[in-house]
Parts: C-alpha cells; sequence; structure tokens
C-alpha cells in the first residue's frame, strides 16, 4: 500500500495542500494519520479513485444538452 503525503496528493489533484486541509475539514476526502506524527497521508488509491470520480462527473456533465432560445 502506497501513502501520499498531502504535498505528493496535492500534486496529483493540482490543488493546494490548503484545499485538501478544507476537504478534510468538510468530509470530501478523508486522509488516514500517520500515527507516530499525526501527519495527514492518503492512500494512492484512494486518490486515484477521487480522480476517477470527478472524470465520470466531468463527463456526465458534458453529455448534458442546453436549450438556447
Amino acid at each position: 500500500m502506497k501513502y501520499l503525503t498531502i504535498k505528493q496528493a496535492s500534486k496529483l489533484i493540482h490543488v493546494t495542500p490548503l484545499t485538501l486541509r478544507n476537504w478534510d475539514k468538510k468530509g470530501i476526502l478523508k486522509p488516514y494519520r500517520n500515527p507516530v506524527n499525526n501527519y495527514r497521508v492518503y492512500r494512492l488509491d484512494q486518490i486515484e479513485g477521487f480522480l476517477r470520480r470527478i472524470e465520470l462527473s466531468r463527463a456526465k456533465q458534458s453529455k448534458r444538452k442546453m436549450d438556447l432560445f
């Protein structure tokens, strides 16, 4: 199981570490905690799954049709 630091995870998702901290507070993307120093760490498969959900959401939105008057 590969774990990423908050900095590594933020680079993969293209957001700032502060955004990840805010998402943690809102329950959007929950990190694991290092048992020794209590730092936030993210599993690589967790980040990959999150990115897949974002892509699926974007794909659904692009399929929507808009009525123009």
